[in-house]
């Protein structure tokens, strides 16, 4: 899907920069919306292990971390089941929305990673790690950002899958036996509950590292003045 590039003019220096439409409506409202939804899910997901803070049989049971009242949600475990599987559902929609979106308009291929993106990866991660010189750039998405952004849907949908299996452990036995048991299932979905974190701090240093436009274009859908050469 080719972005749509206008040209605007400044009235008071007569100056002119270019804006392209990054993000249509659909992919801005499930990004802003799951990102409520997932902290909210985070939070109370803390709270419910709280309750039982191991990955083990209950009996011996055993601490694994003690995590701070502080930084759950939902108060105490009712409350936070509610919290987590109220908005598991919204999760879940906007997920489904998302990449039925990406799939049907062809928009996907703006962001998925494929084998072609693979030689430009290293180059990425030693500009922004290692302070190497800047690769040219010629799509709206660089490799190692497709690779993130891929992950990430990957991650979201194991992250539902491996809640199903703890949620449901009779009704999906098959797929909490595909995880190695209930207790493997639930590691399996703390574990990546951190990958998420993980993707959100890098997200947000690459959204800081490109700039305030960046981030406009997640609001408007039009990111001015691109590093890129709009095809």
């Amino acid at each position: 899907m080719s972005s749509q590039a206008i040209t605007i003019e400044d009235p008071k220096t007569e100056e002119t920069s270019e804006a392209v439409y990054e993000h249509p409506y659909i992919v801005r409202l499930c990004h802003w919306v799951n990102t409520v939804a997932l902290f909210v899910m985070i939070g109370s997901g803390l709270q419910i292990f709280r309750a039982f803070p191991s990955f083990g049989a209950k009996i011996p049971e055993k601490v694994l971390i003690n995590w701070p009242k502080s930084l759950a949600l939902g108060g105490w475990l009712g409350g936070a089941l509610q919290w987590h599987l109220t908005f598991m559902w919204i999760y879940i929609a906007t997920g489904i929305l998302y990449v039925g979106y990406q799939i049907f308009s062809g928009n996907y291929k703006q962001v998925l990673f494929t084998h072609r993106d693979i030689p430009g990866v290293w180059p990425m991660v030693r500009h922004y790690f290692f302070f190497g010189p800047k690769p040219s750039q010629h799509e709206a998405y660089n490799s190692l950002q497709k690779h993130a952004y891929t992950t990430a849907i990957a991650l979201g949908i194991l992250s539902v899958l491996t809640g199903f299996a703890i949620w449901k452990p009779v009704q999906f036995s098959w797929l909490a036996w595909m995880m190695g048991g209930f207790h493997w299932a639930r590691l399996w979905h703390f574990l990546i509950m951190w990958a998420i974190l993980a993707f959100v701090f890098g997200h947000l240093i690459m959204v800081a590292l490109h700039g305030w436009n960046n981030f406009m274009s997640m609001l408007t859908g039009w990111k001015k003045d691109p590093d890129y050469t709009s095809e």
